[in-house]
């Protein structure tokens, strides 16, 4: 990962230096170096503060939103899982494709160190990746772990190193983790659940929400202007729950209006600080769009429509008896 992080310093500078773009969004290093955090350079002096390497987990497509109002041809380094974002950004008309110079960046599967702790490692110094392992340097000695282990739960459901968008690519692919398992798995164990035991379920994730509005503000899927939850005539304004509606209202309403449009990039699960299961809310409506429309994958391009606003003879009625259509998650 140095050698494409170096690559990504060089070639940041040299879109600036040339002119050829106003900004570039990247990733420098936060607190802890294992919780880098979004970049916006503008200067080509600025870009030895760029990093990359396995804790850079962030999708950066979101912030091409402000950069096309303001008119500013932006460059972005986008993990092949990003890519998927800014497809959608475009679909949905909510940045200007001329305006976006998309760089694939390759990536091998960011790193979760809350799973490093978990799994034993404590006073931990430094972090890096020796092939399939990871080895952790910790005030106590060195502890290695496969690599498998720690990942981020969304990388275990890589969907490939291909980049769906990208005018230019910064380096070879790298092996990514290769998923070979049911990603609809847990949402149809849910499923399985009796509807009293799905609302328990709900009720007992739902309630650790503290309305942060972390998970809104990463997706690239949530990019209203004015969002319905911040306008202040209306009775979910309020950041603490009132009652237990409230507590489910702010989510299942995000979900339904993703349907369609979330790339199922994983962010918004990342990002809780509750550790709530969000991703597993809208995998459900991805399963049932599948089920009831055909396979459809949000952002793998920029053109076709979202199965929900294209007409076909075929498509399901709304009050067909269509199986499994009264399950809820």
């Amino acid at each position: 990962m140095q050698k494409i992080e170096k690559l990504l310093q060089k070639r940041a500078a040299e879109l600036l230096a040339e002119g050829t773009v106003e900004r570039v969004l990247a990733w420098q290093a936060g607190e802890f170096f294992y919780d880098n955090t979004p970049a916006a350079v503008s200067s080509a002096d600025e870009c030895d503060k760029l990093v990359y390497n396995e804790f850079c987990p962030a999708n950066l497509c979101k912030y091409l939103i402000e950069t096309s109002h303001a008119g500013k041809k932006t460059a972005v380094f986008l993990k092949p899982c990003d890519t998927y974002g800014v497809n959608q950004l475009l679909k949905d008309n909510r940045i200007k494709r001329e305006l976006v110079y998309a760089i694939g960046t390759p990536c091998s599967g960011m790193l979760d160190i809350n799973k490093i702790k978990a799994a034993g490692a404590k006073g931990i110094i430094s972090v890096s990746v020796d092939g399939d392992e990871v080895v952790v340097n910790t005030a106590y000695g060195e502890k290695r772990m496969a690599k498998a282990d720690v990942l981020l739960n969304k990388c275990l459901m890589c969907k490939g190193a291909a980049y769906k968008i990208a005018d230019e690519e910064l380096a070879e692919p790298l092996s990514v983790p290769q998923f070979t398992g049911d990603k609809f798995a847990k949402v149809k164990e849910i499923e399985a659940m009796s509807p009293e035991e799905r609302f328990a379920f709900w009720q007992s994730e739902l309630s650790k929400c503290i309305r942060c509005n972390a998970c809104r503000d990463i997706c690239p899927a949530c990019s209203c202007e004015q969002c319905i939850f911040d306008k202040p005539d209306t009775p979910v304004a309020g950041k603490a729950h009132a009652d237990e509606v409230e507590e489910q209202m702010y989510h299942i309403i995000r979900a339904f209006h993703v349907a369609g449009r979330c790339t199922g990039c994983g962010e918004c699960a990342r990002v809780c600080p509750q550790g709530i299961h969000l991703e597993l809310l809208n995998m459900k409506f991805m399963k049932d769009i599948n089920s009831f429309f055909g396979q459809y994958q949000a952002g793998a391009d920029s053109e076709i429509p979202a199965p929900q606003v294209s007409f076909k003879q075929n498509d399901p009625e709304a009050n067909s008896a269509v199986e499994g259509r009264a399950q809820h998650v």
